[in-house]
């Protein structure tokens, strides 16, 4: 089953299971302070002189079947071109995980994610099911990573999901066709507020 969490709530269990195997995978430079093995298609050896690393090399995890009490994967499934086998992948090596992903508006708004992300994200709550569709830029990004962080602090729920699994991950791939898709323009948008504030003024 996999159901809404937060990351303070995630951050609490690690801390009260000390001794768990915990992976996370794809991390980069951010790894989780719990984690006890780090995973990644770089070679960050010298990042993490006191984890253990293992450097990916190809689709399959290096791992034993559930050999993970925890496995993270925090902003990685909409890179991965191959999403259903990385998901069965996660549940291979773990009984129970969390995921972190951008929303869909997040996704839009950032420079950096429209040439990396493959996927846009969503979540049903009704089905408690991990909705995946091939990304669409509805928006010209207007935001970089750094300043995104600090959208964060404030809209968190309104720009990251974040998934706590548990034995399963319910998943769905979408083809969702948005025909006649009409982009919201940056110039559009600026020239709409400068309007807006123009008015505002001269009152």
């Amino acid at each position: 089953m996999i159901r809404r969490s937060s990351k303070t709530y995630i951050d609490n269990l690690l801390n009260q299971n000390p001794k768990w195997n915990i992976l996370d995978i794809g991390c980069g430079y951010t790894a989780h302070k719990n984690a006890t093995v780090i995973c990644d298609v770089q070679d960050l050896s010298n990042i993490y002189k006191e984890k253990h690393f293992v450097k990916l090399t190809s689709n399959i995890l290096p791992f034993k079947d559930k050999e993970f009490d925890f496995v993270i994967a925090s902003h990685v499934i909409e890179h991965v071109k191959d999403v259903k086998f990385f998901i069965k992948e996660l549940q291979r090596v773990s009984s129970k995980g969390y995921i972190e992903l951008p929303t869909i508006l997040e996704d839009n708004l950032v420079f950096e994610n429209k040439k990396d992300h493959l996927w846009h994200m969503e979540f049903d709550d009704d089905k408690n099911q991990l909705i995946v569709s091939k990304k669409i830029q509805f928006l010209e990004p207007i935001l970089t990573v750094s300043s995104a962080k600090k959208f964060l602090k404030y809209f968190r729920q309104s720009l990251v999901l974040e998934l706590l699994w548990e034995n399963s991950i319910e998943f769905e791939i979408q083809d969702k066709n948005f025909n006649n898709l009409e982009k919201i323009s940056r110039l559009t948008l600026f020239r709409k507020f400068f309007s807006k504030l123009f008015r505002n003024i001269t009152r």
